[in-house]
């Protein structure tokens, strides 16, 4: 690994048997050049003397809240502002909760709610505990907050049982922690975004609409936050929470949408495509509910206006990316989107197939632009948005320095 960009590293151990693997992340760190501060919970000291930190880290441990030895007693401020980055390793089902509701009763959880920096969990719970609904709506609410996961990996468990839920190995978790600082690679440009499906009426209770949750579309969002864009998001109807720190416009249908993408358009830098906008439209919706009577009916549609197309004519135009959900013939569908509505890049991903694509928590693309092509392997849609993001900064920087 090359030398990190963050050095200052705290490192918040909970209780778990999966405590002892946090002594060899320990060792890793330093081993890179990183200054390691480590602090613990009651509960991780039952697992492992404190002692063994401060011998590997070099630093004294730190176990309570109210430290009286602080010079202004406000120690968990100072350790907050001290790191380049937080990773809480192992993170328990119990202290995951604390933190997605923004509970604060001991000095881990403090810091959570205190830190600035990026925050990373490696989550180690028994396979039940993982698996869940209230365990997996915390882990949503906590990466619509920003913070980074990693793993859990899946195999034999302490207790006998086998299943998703081992932390991460220490390699795998220090190699995330040491990648290439995102926080320059969009500093101060104007990205934005569009997410999720359009509703179109064709009466007061009915719609055609569309399986995009957008969730890739707002993973996006957080990425390019996070990578010091400044984000303006235009959202379709979603069942998700709002990422912080960024500008969001809520709307309905494919009219609401461009309206609102098309004024934004003109002042970004960037534009990533990423809603399920509707091709067509009822040509008018009635004005009373529609009553079952004739065994068929017909509905006449009308198509709706192009945004990417529109955006990408623009003078001074944005970068403008698209997005193509296909189910077959990716590649011959994907390059002709690229061409006919001038696009400077496309993500292309199936749809259909029992892996990625709509709902799902994970999905693979396959990136065109002239001349270039890469392939984004399937994984979490809030990692596969990373790796896209990069790729479009790249590419934005090359075409802006050519």
């Amino acid at each position: 690994m090359d030398t990190p960009f963050r050095k200052h590293v705290l490192l918040a151990i909970c209780g778990g048997i999966a405590a002892y693997k946090s002594a060899e992340l320990v060792r890793l760190l330093r081993k890179q050049g990183c200054e390691v501060r480590v602090v613990m919970t009651r509960s991780a000291r039952e697992f492992v003397n404190p002692l063994t930190f401060q011998a590997l880290s070099g630093n004294p441990v730190h176990t309570e809240l109210l430290d009286v030895d602080e010079e202004n007693a406000m120690g968990h401020i100072n350790l907050a502002r001290w790191a380049d980055v937080v990773v809480i390793a192992p993170t328990t089902a119990n202290t995951l909760a604390k933190c997605a509701h923004g509970l604060a009763d001991d000095l881990v959880t403090t810091l959570f709610l205190a830190a600035t920096c990026p925050v990373y969990m490696a989550p180690a719970m028994n396979q039940a505990m993982w698996n869940k609904a209230i365990t997996q709506e915390n882990i949503r609410k906590l990466e619509n907050y920003g913070v980074n996961f990693i793993g859990p990996g899946s195999g034999d468990q302490a207790c006998g049982e086998i299943g998703k839920g081992r932390m991460a190995e220490p390699a795998e978790i220090c190699q995330r922690l040491l990648a290439e600082p995102r926080m320059t690679v969009l500093q101060s440009v104007k990205v934005l975004v569009s997410a999720g499906p359009t509703r179109e009426y064709i009466d007061p209770v009915r719609y055609i609409t569309n399986r995009s949750s957008g969730k890739m579309g707002y993973a996006l969002a957080r990425a390019a936050l996070q990578a010091g864009a400044q984000v303006s998001l235009v959202s379709g109807p979603v069942n998700l929470s709002s990422p912080a720190g960024l500008d969001i416009v809520n709307v309905e249908t494919a009219s609401q949408m461009y309206d609102a993408v098309l004024t934004r358009a003109v002042n970004a830098d960037i534009y990533i495509g990423a809603a399920a906008v509707a091709d067509y439209r009822p040509i008018a919706m009635e004005k009373d509910k529609i009553k079952k009577q004739a065994d068929q009916t017909n509905l006449v549609l009308h198509k709706t206006k192009d945004i990417l197309t529109d955006v990408a004519r623009l003078n001074n135009a944005p970068f403008t990316v698209g997005f193509a959900a296909e189910t077959n013939d990716l590649e011959v569908y994907a390059q002709e989107k690229l061409r006919k509505k001038n696009l400077d890049m496309i993500a292309a991903n199936w749809v259909g197939q029992e892996q990625g694509g709509f709902d799902s928590e994970q999905n693979a693309l396959e990136v065109f632009w002239d001349q270039g092509h890469a392939s984004l392997a399937m994984t979490d849609k809030n990692q596969l948005a990373e790796q896209l993001i990069n790729l479009i900064a790249t590419r934005f920087n090359e075409k802006n320095r050519s």
